[in-house]
């Protein structure tokens, strides 16, 4: 317990370290912490798995630091800034947004994230897709206006395509779910030039639902399709629940996953960027088939007689406060979007 709350603490002053600093060097420092800080965990079951997914991770890590490193320091040498919103030379901004997409898991840089989220636990996968993107995200958003909104562009279109391409024909639902964080990642970078509010804001209902989604398949120990189908049996409650969680991070309305795209489509609009709202729209398609899958292996399919996975028959029934309070949170949010929308 000791060890869990020394990486956690580590986990966060990392976060806090990236976010709030004015200095490359301590943005640096603050997304090296927090990579050390997640490593143990990933690897705490001590399966081959799971080791080889720590060293994965911390190989790219460590090369997306280094590049990161490198662009604020050709930075400094030609401008003499190390202010991190005093980016402006071209090839420190394209440095830059190639370590950041390391990080991050975009495409072209996306290989490494499925493998290491197929080999962390539930609980470890939920960070590594939610807090351990924020750091990053928030340096893109602090550098928005030097960055090159054509490969930003081109690399948002390519992740929509990709992650929802890539995510049709899998059956382990850790792979579903990092290809529908590189799929969302798509949708928060298109729109990081023209509105980094938005960007946040689609962030924050992505880490919600896929929070309210992983704690679910926690609770009733899902880890692929072939289980999922005999949740109904068990838990209808929360097979119905889950069922409008992936439903709302398909985003379809009048859920809350609904909002980020609907704003995004509309800011790409009022931009005169018809083309690229309406590509993304359609590629979005592509993740809606499996989320679709998803929902009804979890509610409408039972399991055939033959199954050739071990039957849970203890599972527990109960739903604790937080799945509870998240999953109302990720599909009954909508209503409160003026609210939301108004916040400074």
């Amino acid at each position: 317990p000791q060890a869990k709350l020394i990486f956690s603490m580590s986990l966060l002053l990392g976060t806090t370290i990236t976010i709030s600093s004015n200095h490359w060097m301590m943005a640096w420092t603050g997304l090296e912490v927090n990579t050390l800080a997640i490593l143990p965990l990933i690897s705490k079951s001590h399966h081959p798995r799971a080791i080889e997914a720590s060293t994965k991770y911390f190989l790219i890590q460590a090369t997306a630091s280094t590049l990161l490193l490198f662009s604020s320091a050709s930075n400094a040498w030609f401008t003499g800034q190390w202010d991190i919103t005093q980016l402006t030379h071209p090839v420190s901004c394209t440095l830059l947004t190639t370590a950041i997409s390391m990080k991050l898991g975009l495409v072209p840089f996306h290989f490494w994230f499925p493998e290491i989220l197929q080999g962390s636990s539930l609980m470890t996968s939920l960070l590594l897709a939610t807090i351990m993107k924020f750091p990053p995200t928030i340096l893109l958003l602090l550098t928005s206006p030097s960055l090159n909104p054509t490969l930003l562009s081109v690399m948002a279109i390519a992740s929509a395509a990709l992650g929802g391409w890539m995510g049709l024909n899998q059956t382990q639902i850790r792979k579903i779910m990092a290809f529908s964080s590189i799929s969302h990642l798509g949708w928060m970078i298109i729109i990081l030039i023209y509105s980094p509010k938005l960007t946040l804001i689609t962030f924050y209902i992505y880490s919600l639902t896929t929070a309210a989604i992983f704690f679910t398949l926690n609770s009733t120990n899902t880890l692929k399709l072939s289980t999922l189908m005999s949740m109904w049996s068990k838990i209808p409650t929360l097979a119905a629940a889950l069922m409008l969680t992936l439903l709302s991070l398909a985003g379809l309305p009048p859920l809350t996953g609904f909002l980020p795209k609907w704003l995004i489509i509309q800011e790409l609009t009022k931009q005169e960027l018809t083309t690229m709202a309406t590509t993304i729209a359609l590629l979005s398609l592509l993740g809606l088939f499996f989320y679709l899958r998803l929902a009804y292996c979890a509610t409408i399919t039972l399991p055939p007689n033959s199954t050739n996975h071990m039957k849970q028959w203890h599972t527990n029934k109960s739903i604790d406060m937080l799945t509870s309070i998240l999953i109302t949170l990720s599909t009954m949010l909508l209503p409160l979007s003026p609210t939301i929308l108004t916040i400074p």
